[in-house]
């Protein structure tokens, strides 16, 4: 199965794709209104057949239930939540302490976290 998991943010949603079990961050994207067809094209492209969305508590995980809903609207693939409790923890884990080069690639690492815990 192919999938993709997303690390829903305000500002960035990191993106991941699982494509014959093997799990690659993809570049964050910046989330605005046209993400929604950078979605649809990774779909097409690996054609995934479901959706993870990382779900958190509290504030922002009523932010990220509207954008699920959204997304329901753009896409005909099943979308299914996931905990994301701290995956985005984990992923400054994988990444150098104190290296800032690397933090753009946080949001992407913790959408593949997102998407490893989906499909074990």
């Amino acid at each position: 199965m192919n999938a993709l998991g997303l690390d829903f943010g305000t500002k960035r949603i990191g993106i991941a794709i699982a494509v014959n079990g093997v799990i690659i961050p993809q570049t964050t994207q910046i989330n605005n209104p046209l993400i929604f067809d950078k979605f649809q094209k990774i779909i097409d492209e690996y054609q995934l057949s479901v959706i993870y969305v990382g779900l958190s508590q509290g504030k922002i995980a009523n932010l990220t239930r509207d954008f699920i809903e959204q997304l329901k609207t753009k896409v005909t693939i099943p979308i299914e939540t996931v905990d994301e409790s701290v995956s985005t923890i984990e992923a400054q884990n994988y990444i150098a302490p104190g290296k800032k080069k690397y933090s753009h690639k946080i949001d992407g690492i913790a959408a593949a976290i997102i998407l490893q815990r989906a499909l074990i």
